[in-house]
C-alpha cells in the first residue's frame, strides 16, 4: 500500500497543467490550467500529483506540460 505515502514523499518535479478538456471524465474540477502541480510518482501513461482538493490523484500525462 505505498500510494498512502505518496502525499507525504519528496516531490519528484513541478508540472504545469495546459488544458483540462477530457473526452471521457471530468476534471476541471480538481485541475486548473496554469497552475504547476507537485508530482508524486509517474509510471508510462500516468502522473500522480496532489491535485486542487488536497489529495493525491492521477491524471493522464496529455493534461500537463
Amino acid at each position: 500500500m505505498l500510494h498512502l505515502k505518496w502525499k507525504d514523499a519528496p516531490t519528484l518535479r513541478t508540472i504545469t497543467c495546459k488544458h483540462t478538456n477530457a473526452s471521457k471524465y471530468l476534471v476541471s474540477n480538481v485541475l486548473t490550467v496554469g497552475k504547476e502541480y507537485e508530482v508524486k510518482n509517474e509510471t508510462e501513461e500516468f502522473i500522480f500529483i496532489i491535485d486542487n482538493t488536497g489529495n493525491v490523484g492521477g491524471y493522464y500525462k496529455d493534461y500537463f506540460e
